[in-house]
C-alpha cells in the first residue's frame, strides 16, 4: 500500500528572532522496512541546508541563516511516499555463537558496539527501583525469547501516557512515576537490555497506524482511523539479524508501521529538531497526516 506522509512543525516568536544551526531528523533512516519515494524537506524562511551523515550513519540536515536575518517564525515540513508491506519481525537468524545467553559479542564487533554496551550512560541512571526490577528478570535462555520478555516487562511496569513536558526521564524516575511517555519507556528497555549485556540504541522515528488493518497477531486494530504520530522505542544488536526494534509502548517488536529517523547510543542525539534561538517561542505547532495513495487490497 503506498501512502502519503505530510509532517509540519512550526514556531512562533513573539519578536523577530535570531537562529543559531539547527540539526533536523526528519529523514527515514537507511534501515527502514518501507519503501521511501519522493522525499522532501521544506524550510519556511528558507535557509541554508546541507545534508550530513553523522558518525552512527543518521541523515541529517543543517540549516544556517546568515549572519544577522531575523525571523518571526520557523516552518518544518516533511514530506514522502512510502510503500508499506506486512511484514514478520521475527523473519531473521541469530548467529550460533549468540543465540543462548548470556553470550559475548564476537571480538570483531565488540570495538563497533562499545557505546550501545556502556551502561553508564547518566541518561540510563537507575537506583533501587530499578535493581529491584532486574533481579525479577531473566538472565538466561533463547536469545530472542528473552528479549520479547524483556520488552513485555517493560510494558507491564510502565503506564502509557502522552508527556508534553520536554527530555526524557530515567530508568529510575520512570519507574518511582510508574508511567511514561514512548521514550522514557524506550530509554528504560535500553538500560534492562544493556544490565543484560545487549547492544541496545535509542530510536526516534514515526509510527504509521492504519484503521481496520489485523496486526500480526490477527487480532482486529483499535485505531479507528489512518494515523501518524513521532514516537520513539529501542533496538537490540544480534548477530547474523543486526538491530531489531523493540517497542516497549506496546511490548512487541517493531514492524512496518515503524519508520526510523535517528538511531542514537543517547537519547539525546536523537532529537527530530534541535537548535538555539535569542528569543524563545511564543507558540509551538504540530500538524501529521498520512494519506492512502493506494486503496486496501481486497
Amino acid at each position: 500500500m503506498r501512502l502519503l506522509v505530510q509532517h509540519q512543525s512550526t514556531w512562533g516568536f513573539p519578536s523577530p528572532a535570531t537562529l543559531g544551526p539547527h540539526l533536523i531528523r526528519l529523514r527515514p533512516a537507511s534501515h527502514t522496512r518501507v519503501g521511501i519515494d519522493g522525499y522532501a524537506l521544506r524550510i519556511d524562511p528558507q535557509g541554508e541546508v546541507r545534508w550530513l551523515q553523522d558518525p552512527t550513519g543518521n541523515y541529517v540536515a543543517r540549516l544556517t541563516y546568515p549572519t544577522g536575518a531575523r525571523v518571526s517564525k520557523l516552518d518544518v515540513a516533511v514530506c514522502f511516499e512510502c510503500d508499506v508491506h506486512t511484514v514478520n519481525p521475527f523473519d531473521f537468524m541469530v548467529d550460533e555463537r549468540c543465540t543462548a545467553m548470556p553470550f559475548a559479542y564476537p571480538a570483531e564487533l565488540r570495538a563497533d558496539l562499545r557505546a550501545y554496551l556502556d551502561p553508564s550512560d547518566p541518561a540510563l541512571r537507575g537506583g533501587a527501583r530499578f535493581d529491584a526490577v532486574l533481579d525479577r528478570l531473566p538472565q538466561a535462555g533463547d536469545t530472542v525469547q528473552l528479549l520479547v520478555q524483556l520488552n513485555a516487562s517493560v510494558r507491564r511496569a510502565v503506564e502509557y501516557i502522552e508527556r508534553e513536558e520536554p527530555g526524557i526521564r530515567t530508568p529510575e524516575e520512570t519507574l518511582a512515576a510508574g508511567r511514561g511517555s514512548c521514550r522514557d519507556s524506550a530509554v528504560l528497555l535500553m538500560a534492562v537490555l544493556r544490565s543484560r549485556g545487549i547492544a541496545s540504541r535509542f530510536v526516534s522515528g514515526y509510527l504509521i497506524q492504519l484503521a481496520h488493518e489485523p496486526s500480526i497477531e490477527g487480532t482486529p486494530s483499535t485505531v479507528p482511523e489512518d494515523t501518524v504520530a513521532l514516537h520513539a522505542w529501542a533496538e537490540a544488536y544480534l548477530p547474523g539479524a543486526g538491530w531489531l526494534g523493540f517497542d516497549a509502548t506496546s511490548g512487541l517488536l517493531c514492524g512496518e508501521g515503524h519508520i526510523p529517523l535517528a538511531c542514537t547510543s543517547t537519547p539525546a542525539l536523537a532529537a527530530p529538531v534541535e537548535g538555539t534561538s535569542d528569543v524563545s517561542a511564543s507558540e509551538v505547532r504540530f500538524t501529521m497526516q498520512v494519506e492512502r495513495l493506494t486503496p486496501r487490497p481486497a
